[in-house]
């Protein structure tokens, strides 16, 4: 099963993640991280389909997909 992870330290409340995504798992949290943003959270994680959308589309790399223990890595920088 694909599994989405969100660094809420490194996300800025954008919603780039939260639009992307084809099955609508993600949203923003209610809570303000140590920026004094609103970052992303995922809401229905075994609905994720691991297309890694929202990894793609995330500028500051706060989201990460990893299926059975592996993580994909979709840029070399």
């Amino acid at each position: 099963m694909p599994r989405v992870l969100i660094d809420s330290v490194l996300c800025k409340g954008c919603e780039r993640c939260v639009g992307a995504c084809p099955q609508r798992i993600l949203g923003l949290s209610k809570e303000l991280n140590a920026k004094g943003y609103y970052p992303a959270l995922v809401l229905h994680q075994p609905r994720c389909i691991g297309c890694c959308l929202c990894a793609i589309t995330c500028p500051d790399s706060a989201v990460q997909v990893g299926l059975n223990g592996n993580q994909y890595k979709l840029f070399e920088y």
